[in-house]
């Protein structure tokens, strides 16, 4: 099974390499947002926006309810997790 985890793009770090700073629940990790952008648009207009990130590549856009409610059933996930363990 492949998991995708919502991040918000924070920085671009290499528009030349479609490069930028994702935060991803209070981690920050640099990933590939080539997938996501679009021609002619310029790579900082993508800070702030929200992806689904996949080994180290954003893979598609989602909006920040989508994120937000994703990121919420992870947590709740781990934690029911932890109580099995």
């Amino acid at each position: 099974m492949c998991l995708g985890i919502p991040g918000r793009i924070v920085e671009i770090t290499d528009a030349e390499n479609s490069m930028a700073l994702v935060d991803v629940s209070g981690v920050r990790r640099e990933v590939n947002i080539l997938c996501v952008v679009e021609e002619g648009k310029p790579a900082q207009e993508y800070i702030g926006e929200w992806v689904l990130v996949h080994v180290g590549f954003a893979m598609s856009h989602l909006d920040e309810e989508e994120a937000r409610h994703t990121l919420q059933l992870l947590e709740e996930l781990g934690e029911l997790q932890e109580h099995l363990s």
